[in-house]
């Protein structure tokens, strides 16, 4: 996919592979001659982050810098948005879990999530990573809403969802209406 300048919201049904489909535009960004920067509150599975940076070298693995954003939600995006202007080449920014799991996203991490697009350098993909919802009130029959989605697509924010098609390894991803059945295998992503 061609991800440069595009801010996405990734909205994930819990353990469905959010993190595994940010690890695989992280390869694939790398593989290509960019940095990735990747913040969130844990790092990603070593076993599975091994399994899908194994075919690059260690110069190459080299450009991804992670960063823990526990604290002071501003402070992050501060770091994320000096880093993503300092580093040269840097092709994609990731933010995991970036969020609460549940219940409303507070509005200051929304404004700062929008401060972020808009001052990020506009060559850069930005992709957040987050727990989406499921609609209790009956109104929808989707089976993963996004949370805050109306806000996400006024900042600019392209709206996809990510839920288990079937039982195992089956995904569908909705890249903002344009549907993808996916296998996750120890090697990434299947389409």
């Amino acid at each position: 996919m061609d991800l440069k300048g595009r801010h996405i919201h990734l909205a994930v049904e819990g353990s469905t592979g959010g993190t595994t489909i940010g690890l695989h535009f992280a390869a694939d960004t790398i593989a290509s001659g960019q940095r990735v920067l990747w913040a969130s509150t844990e790092m990603p599975n070593p076993s599975r982050f091994s399994q899908l940076f194994e075919h690059l070298s260690l110069v190459e693995s080299s450009r991804f810098h992670a960063m823990n954003f526990g604290g002071r939600f501003d402070r992050a995006i501060d770091a994320l948005l000096e880093a993503a202007t300092s580093l040269p080449s840097v092709g994609l920014v990731v933010l995991d879990d970036w969020c609460e799991a549940s219940g409303r996203i507070p509005k200051n991490s929304l404004d700062q999530i929008s401060r972020f697009g808009k001052e990020a350098p506009s060559h850069i993909c930005i992709l957040l990573i987050s727990k989406g919802s499921i609609d209790a009130s009956g109104n929808t029959d989707e089976p993963i809403i996004a949370r805050a989605s109306e806000q996400m697509d006024k900042n600019g924010y392209e709206i996809w969802r990510l839920w288990r098609a079937k039982e195992g390894p089956h995904r569908t991803l909705d890249c903002a209406g344009k549907i993808h059945h996916l296998k996750l295998d120890d090697s990434g992503i299947k389409v």
